[in-house]
């Protein structure tokens, strides 16, 4: 099985890359917010777990997973843990302070004084989570086998750069984590959590899409009804740059039908949302004339889910 965490500093796009990554070499993607909540599933709470079983409790997390799919994983504190596995790859992503900034300032829609104030924040809470979880506020260069400047480099050719190393590495030869290995680490891990009273649930698991609103999740539900293949958000647009030619800002469709060569970008938000969206869908076919993208207003969305008698709560989101 191959399991490759990508981490880097603030403001480096790091879960953009991940997902890019995720998508280029057929990899589950799991983001800092996904592992927070399969802490919680697993745990109760990721409150209850004491500081120093936090590494254990990562690597149980990823042991269940990785039975069922090669992972990119990309929160911080992973490339702490993943050598455990068999197959690992370590990715580190840096960039300069006025490159962050000027990403979180693009990102945030903020000014140059409460973007460093962010930076400065979102800095802090690392360095105090990884001193509570690891015991050290850095990770050791050593730690990383490969490290790729998102300054210098774009999305696309640090992926190129990854998938080589995979490649050279052989991770993705690998097949899933195999039972006699998951059983090695679980039991190592039980161990250490029976330091700590600690009883997982055995609930850590993918079998489910995450979709980021429940109108997708539907909408998901009515294309297989009806046959028809689909992807969720499977790749990234740029769709804006810097003055060096770098991609500054992306936009992912939420679906794509390869049957059809379409994508849908399903709007059912607030107004100002849908006018938001509408912009950077415009913005795209302008870009890529040859990309076939289709916009489903809350107007078309609510025809199809009345006519199949789905739910209407889904939709005053």
């Amino acid at each position: 099985m191959a399991v490759i965490a990508i981490a880097g500093q603030p403001g480096c796009r790091v879960d953009e890359l991940a997902r890019l990554a995720a998508q280029r070499l057929q990899l589950e993607l799991i983001t800092e917010s996904k592992l927070r909540q399969l802490l919680n599933d697993e745990f109760g709470s990721e409150s209850a777990i004491p500081a120093k079983a936090m590494p254990h409790a990562l690597t149980y997390i990823l042991a269940q997973l990785a039975r069922q799919f090669h992972l990119c994983v990309s929160a911080p504190g992973a490339e702490m843990v993943v050598h455990r596995f068999p197959a690992s790859l370590r990715v580190g992503v840096v960039a300069s302070e006025a490159y962050r900034l000027g990403n979180l300032m693009l990102d945030d829609h903020l000014d140059r004084p409460a973007a460093q104030s962010l930076l400065a924040q979102l800095h802090a809470q690392r360095k105090q989570s990884m001193k509570r979880c690891f015991g050290r506020v850095t990770v050791p260069p050593e730690r990383y086998d490969l490290v790729a400047n998102a300054e210098t480099l774009d999305p696309d050719q640090i992926v190129d750069m990854l998938e080589g190393a995979a490649y050279v590495n052989g991770l993705l030869r690998h097949g899933l984590l195999s039972p006699e290995m998951e059983a090695e680490l679980q039991f190592e891990m039980r161990l250490e959590f029976s330091k700590h009273g600690l009883t997982p649930a055995g609930k850590a698991t993918l079998l489910n899409k995450p979709f980021a609103h429940k109108s997708e999740q539907i909408f998901a539900n009515l294309l297989d009804f009806y046959r028809i293949a689909w992807d969720y958000e499977p790749k990234s647009f740029p769709v804006e740059w810097d003055k060096t030619g770098k991609p500054v800002e992306f936009f992912t469709p939420d679906f794509y039908l390869p049957e059809l060569d379409l994508y849908v970008e399903l709007t059912t938000m607030k107004q100002a949302h849908v006018t938001r969206k509408n912009r950077k869908v415009k913005r795209l076919r302008s870009l890529y004339p040859s990309v076939n993208i289709q916009v489903f207003y809350q107007k078309d969305f609510q025809n199809l889910v009345f006519k199949h008698g789905l739910s209407e709560q889904v939709l005053s989101a």
